[in-house]
């Protein structure tokens, strides 16, 4: 018998097949559950709805939680775009489980989060999803070091058939706005792990003038004139891969002799001033940090999860949690099932769930961040004291 499983059902009736895939998951459990998570992907609010009803009531569990997704994970595969369910049962009987909502409150010219528990000496890693359109997922995510020190958040957003469509599930309640989640505390062996999926170009360069987002100048050059340096001296597929999608990635430890994969925090070039020579990107740097200019594709993305997962130093994994972004499905390998699979040959765990997000929330060097293009994980070890490993390469 297994401490983990998972389970994944097809088809139009979601409610049924919500039904099918607790009991999937359920099925090779050496006791009751204590968490369960549920994935629903339908085109209808209404199915997704009561579809998440159903899996709650069918769980069992001193914590279900879940939420409406495009594509779902389970049973060693991925399904998007098509009508499933994906259930995901852990047993952790030494497990403080705290389950929460989030909601927000405007005060002034300013939003407060409210509902988030306060955080114990045994807390060892938050799951969180959110729906992007109600919640300030990034700022929340970006700033939770500060309300929660020490606490690693895995999760992703959450997503549904059209704006205000997304469902967020929580212990019998379904919720269309906010976030829910639980902290994980006491007896849990949990490590997470943050596959970015990009690889470096060009040298690694100093930004010498920026003014929050935008970068002015690299190396004490204008920041434009030397990406077009770094894309001319580029191979032909590399310059249609940064044309397809331009990438900066951040270094994490400023004191490393070299940066390479895996070093950096990846975030997106999100346009050019042709005028000032400027590039903007998708978080701030200060001037003083270190970039290196960054590119995806299958092939960089299936070997950074796959290297990450060999350095992995908890054995064996049982069960994990899989939070893939949904590029990373078809539109970026043969088939949905990619990241799955991997997870498989590396873990070979009793059970992996998770679904597609719209944005993937894992810790990078120790901080929490929102993600595009990730695979974010979590995984669970065997049942012993407290154990808590952080600043994998690339993750936490």
């Amino acid at each position: 018998m297994a401490r983990f499983g998972d389970g994944l059902a097809l088809g139009p009736d979601l409610t049924a097949a919500a039904r099918t895939a607790v009991r999937t998951a359920l099925e090779p459990l050496s006791a009751p559950p204590d968490l369960v998570c549920v994935f629903v992907s339908a085109d209808d609010p209404g199915a997704l709805e009561a579809a998440g009803l159903a899996a709650m009531e069918a769980a069992g569990a001193r914590t279900v939680l879940g939420c409406s997704a495009n594509g779902v994970i389970g049973g060693s595969r991925g399904v998007e775009e098509a009508s499933a369910v994906s259930a995901w049962a852990g047993v952790l009987p030494g497990a403080r489980l705290e389950p929460f909502r989030l909601e927000t409150l405007k005060a002034e010219d300013r939003l407060i989060v409210v509902g988030m528990p306060e955080g114990q000496d045994d807390d060892v890693v938050g799951v969180l999803l959110a729906d992007p359109y109600s919640f300030p997922v990034d700022a929340f995510v970006e700033r939770s070091g500060e309300a929660l020190p020490g606490l690693p958040l895995v999760g992703g957003m959450a997503d549904g058939p059209s704006r205000g469509a997304t469902r967020l599930f929580l212990n019998g309640d379904v919720y269309d706005t906010g976030a829910v989640g639980v902290v994980l505390g006491g007896a849990v062996t949990a490590v997470t792990v943050v596959s970015q999926g990009a690889r470096p170009i060009g040298p690694d360069m100093v930004v010498t003038k920026a003014d929050e987002n935008i970068l002015y100048e690299l190396a004490g050059t204008p920041a434009l004139e030397k990406l077009e340096q770094i894309v001319l001296g580029l191979s032909v597929e590399e310059q249609e891969m940064a044309g397809q999608g331009l990438l900066i990635g951040v270094a994490m430890d400023e004191y490393a002799d070299e940066h390479e994969r895996g070093d950096f925090l990846v975030r997106g070039v999100v346009g050019a001033d042709t005028d000032t020579g400027a590039i903007a990107i998708g978080d701030v740097v200060d001037v003083g940090r270190t970039v290196r200019f960054q590119v995806r594709d299958a092939g960089a993305a299936e070997a950074d999860l796959t290297t990450l997962l060999e350095r992995f130093d908890l054995a064996p994994v049982e069960g994990a949690l899989l939070f893939s972004c949904n590029g990373r499905g078809r539109a970026m390998f043969p088939d949905s099932d990619h990241d799955a699979r991997v997870l498989e040959r590396a873990f070979r765990p009793s059970g992996v769930g998770g679904f597609f997000a719209a944005g993937e929330i894992g810790p990078v060097a120790g901080r929490n961040h929102v993600h595009g293009f990730t695979a974010s994980i979590l995984a669970f070890g065997p049942e012993q004291e407290i154990t808590f490993v952080p600043d994998q390469d690339g993750g936490s």
